[in-house]
């Protein structure tokens, strides 16, 4: 099983190799052709032309190498073009730009090169097992790549032998060139470091204002359910109260009517103001953990929800657990609501410094981020910590997932 595992991964490696002759050839072409492409770019409107026609050629070898390396390479930003003589100048002066032109030599050469010795070491295999039927008819000494054939007996076990040898070679070697391609393509198309860096102060900025944003409507609504609410019923109770006092000696009846209601509403200012603080930091979090407030909320909906939570399950910061909290009330209200589903699965699970939550459902799909606030109020609760979310919400009847991950520590 391991020879046929290897065999399988070489002859995908092989063909890997043979395949990336439809960016080996163009780059060699391009670079043969370079001197008359610098010349047309020097123009002001050639240079945006050649850019882009390269462009499309390392796209296509980005898509090719990320089969090997299980990851994407990123495609570095291109200028927008404000005016032809700016774009020019930023295409000048874009790494980029110039580190796809290193691509086409090194491709153009290194690709060629890799991609012959691949074919002909696998050309040799059937090479040497048809020596024993022919090499009777050349010429004594015609035969000397490796050593010297003059009897039956060397025709026949010098050709297997080298077969062999041939054969494991390739098993061990092939896979190493395909991702030997594929490295030098991330090294050279992939973004750099200062590109990198430039991306991450963004997606900071962007997840610090998205922050802020939430952060301040959070306040807002808190206001307002403590303004509209708990404190109109406080209000009303030490109106209440007052009353009372005035009519205890001459009505006692209709003073104790007016204590009693003054109760009733303290009781439910005390009832809102519990929904206030579960709103903030939900008290089960404390109590239970993370683990039995999503069992309690899976309890409560109007379908089943199964729960997989690893045993033991590593706790998180208080800010993470409300926040994976918030996502599966959110989720799952989304779900009981819109998505006619007959079933639903909660799974959390540590990916590394990740907590991953995934809520599945069997429902009619067609969630869209854009259209309601409950998803986009997944995203900026969980962008706030740094985190990503996924939302893959068909129509061919596959349900609806939202995945998120928060960064949990060490």
């Amino acid at each position: 099983m391991k020879i046929r595992a290897a065999t399988s991964r070489a002859l995908r490696a092989t063909w890997y190799l043979v395949a990336g002759l439809r960016t080996v050839l163009p780059a060699l072409a391009g670079v043969c052709l370079l001197p008359l492409a610098l010349l047309l770019a020097f123009g002001v409107p050639g240079l945006p032309w050649v850019a882009g026609r390269i462009r499309v050629l390392t796209n296509v070898e980005r898509r090719r190498a990320a089969q090997v390396l299980g990851h994407p390479i990123q495609e570095p930003a291109v200028p927008q073009p404000i005016n032809a003589y700016q774009q020019y100048f930023s295409l000048m002066r874009s790494s980029a730009t110039w580190r796809d032109i290193a691509w086409m030599f090194v491709h153009g050469f290194a690709g060629l090169l890799i991609a012959v010795v691949s074919v002909e070491a696998w050309l040799a295999i059937p090479w040497y097992l048809t020596l024993p039927f022919w090499w009777w008819t050349l010429p004594p000494g015609t035969l000397g790549a490796i050593w010297q054939i003059h009897t039956w007996p060397q025709a026949i076990a010098y050709p297997l032998f080298s077969v062999a040898l041939i054969g494991l070679l390739q098993l061990w070697i092939q896979p190493r060139l395909a991702r030997l391609q594929a490295w030098y393509a991330e090294r050279l198309l992939g973004p750099t470091r200062r590109t990198e860096l430039a991306a991450r102060v963004e997606s900071l900025t962007e997840t610090r204002a998205q922050a802020l944003e939430a952060h301040g409507a959070e306040l807002r609504r808190i206001e307002r359910d403590l303004h509209d609410g708990t404190q109109a019923q406080l209000v009303s109770a030490a109106l209440r109260l007052g009353l009372a006092d005035q009519r205890f000696d001459a009505d006692p009846a209709g003073a104790r009517k007016l204590v009693l209601d003054a109760r009733a509403g303290i009781e439910d200012a005390l009832s809102e103001l519990r929904t206030v603080i579960r709103g903030i930091h939900p008290p089960i979090l404390s109590d239970r953990g993370l683990p039995g407030a999503v069992r309690a909320l899976a309890a409560g909906r109007p379908m089943p929800v199964t729960v997989e939570i690893p045993d033991p399950h590593r706790r998180c910061p208080a800010a993470v657990e409300a926040a994976a909290y918030f996502v599966v009330a959110e989720a799952l209200t989304n779900v009981a609501k819109h998505s006619g589903a007959r079933h639903a699965t909660v799974a959390l699970r540590h990916t590394g410094p990740y907590l991953t939550v995934r809520i599945h459902d069997d429902g009619h799909g067609g969630a869209d981020p854009a259209a309601g606030s409950g998803l986009a109020g997944i995203r900026r609760r969980v962008a706030a910590l740094d985190g990503v979310t996924r939302i893959d919400s068909r129509t061919d009847g596959g349900g609806t997932t939202v995945e998120v991950e928060l960064p949990c520590g060490l």
